[in-house]
């Protein structure tokens, strides 16, 4: 049975009621297949008359209780899709790679899959990034040696098939190493310290002035391709990933309502894989431009974040808040410029 803390996306037409609420003042992939394994989507109610209506997540801006923030790396080749959970996700982050690749880290806290993955290694880049989430747990499938010390000195709670085997499970439809899926509520099980979803500068509400409107939008990396179709039937984007439409194996299509493609400079690492490939290193404190996506326009925008928990703001260039979409958000960390 899914896990649900408050549910990550009640339909399009709450994310409008919450919307209308806040302007008024009130407040490249396969097809699906066969799964791996086969998770079947349900849910329960978020509430029930006895309990306290949920808040907002900080996340999603959507309803959802506090609950504990679990990050999972997840493998993005090919050969890995389609994904599973992914569309469970509050935040989603696109992060470069060994050989201009990427990989996922998906965020979630509001909404639990009973599975998701593949799963895959850790990188340098994740501990800063994650610094903003306070501890939250981290689930992956290794780490160079050399940075293990790192990750076991930082504020993380963290999951692996040796760690917490009872959270993890191998697919025999897939060969390693794209066969590794992760049980989010055992693992949260595993990880009791992992903080409650806080504040990360993330602001939601209607849409701002201005933008432009924009059918669809790519960013490129040396060798993967993202592009974001709008779909005025889902009130979303449309994911495709190297020039083929993203699914989830257990909910469909991919469609976040906000994409936020964040220019950060991408730099080498002192790390490199196994084939001596030197790591890439993502630089998500800072200043930059940002392009933010949602309701069918681009907004320019700029991002700051001045200390590793400091949070991270979305502004327009003038420097005004800049409200993402309630529900769903990709982050994608794209080389500057």
């Amino acid at each position: 049975m899914t896990g649900e803390r408050g549910a990550r996306r009640p339909g399009r037409v709450l994310t409008a009621l919450l919307c209308a609420l806040t302007a008024a003042g009130l407040y490249g992939c396969s097809d699906s297949g066969r799964p791996e394994p086969s998770p079947t989507p349900t849910s329960t109610p978020a509430t029930t008359p006895a309990t306290k209506p949920p808040s907002l997540s900080p996340f999603t801006g959507l309803p959802a209780r506090p609950a504990p923030v679990l990050a999972v790396k997840l493998d993005n080749v090919p050969a890995a899709r389609p994904h599973t959970g992914l569309g469970a996700a509050d935040l989603v982050y696109v992060e470069q790679v060994e050989g201009g690749v990427t990989r996922l880290l998906a965020v979630y806290s509001s909404h639990l899959p009973d599975l998701t993955g593949p799963v895959r290694s850790a990188r340098e880049s994740d501990i800063a990034l994650l610094a903003d989430f306070g501890r939250p747990a981290l689930a992956y499938s290794g780490a160079q040696s050399a940075l293990t010390p790192l990750l076991r000195a930082a504020p993380l709670d963290l999951l692996t098939e040796s760690s917490a085997p009872q959270a993890f499970q191998r697919s025999a439809r897939r060969p390693a190493p794209h066969n590794l899926y992760l049980r989010p509520g055992r693992a949260l099980a595993a990880a009791p310290g992992a903080d409650d979803a806080r504040d990360i500068g993330l602001r939601f509400g209607p849409a701002p002035p201005g933008g432009t409107a924009v059918a669809r939008s790519t960013v490129r990396y040396p060798a993967a391709r993202y592009t974001f179709t709008w779909s005025a039937a889902d009130h979303a984007w449309r994911v495709a990933m190297d020039g083929r439409e993203a699914r989830a194996t257990d909910t469909g299509p991919l469609t976040p309502e906000t994409v936020v493609v964040q220019r950060v400079t991408v730099r080498p690492s002192r790390f490199h894989d196994k084939f001596g490939s030197v790591s890439p290193y993502s630089e998500t404190v800072g200043t930059g431009t940002a392009l933010v996506l949602r309701d069918g326009r681009a907004h320019e925008a700029r991002w700051s974040r001045p200390s590793p928990t400091s949070g991270t703001t979305f502004t327009t260039p003038d420097g005004a808040p800049l409200p993402l979409a309630p529900g769903q958000t990709w982050i994608v960390l794209a080389p500057r410029a």
